[in-house]
């Protein structure tokens, strides 16, 4: 079982050696948040698609999210979701992304489960083109749940 320590430090540990073995210093540096509520505790992580963006365009292998990221400004949001009473990856959920600068609608899309170290996350490339602060709202829709969590991260893309 996971508890939230090693969840975070799991994510963050992927994060790191991401930006360890694909140096992006031109890039804001990589986020990453934690929020828990209705039984949910989700980790984020926003990264340029620089760094996770797998195989070339000609590459045989398939590319993450089935493309290969192109823009300047485009960025993987990254989302670990765990049951907050038992620390157990939840596996099984719709989830999308919507992410906003400041007084704009921003782009939604239904973010991609991952396989990672054995076990699910979701994930998507969004653009992000200006120094701003963004929200990023992630909605998870569970199998037998009534209603959809909404969750509202705050994503500092100034520094």
């Amino acid at each position: 079982m996971f508890t939230s320590r090693t969840a975070k430090r799991c994510l963050g540990a992927v994060v790191a050696a991401l930006l360890f073995l694909f140096p992006v210093s031109s890039y804001p540096a990589a986020a990453q948040e934690t929020l828990s509520k209705n039984g949910l505790t989700v980790y984020l992580g926003v990264a340029p698609a620089e760094i996770v963006k797998g195989p070339s365009a000609h590459s045989v292998e398939r590319p993450m999210h089935g493309r290969v990221p192109n823009g300047p400004h485009e960025y993987h949001v990254l989302a670990a979701i765990f049951d907050a009473a038992t620390g157990d990856r939840v596996s099984n959920a719709r989830v999308t992304a919507q992410v906003s600068g400041i007084g704009l609608a921003g782009a939604k899309k239904k973010l991609e489960p991952m396989q990672i170290a054995s076990t699910t996350t979701y994930g998507g490339f969004f653009d992000v083109p200006g120094f701003d602060l963004y929200t990023v709202r992630l909605t998870i829709a569970r199998p037998g749940e009534p209603q959809p969590v909404v969750f509202n991260f705050k994503y500092d893309h100034r520094r």
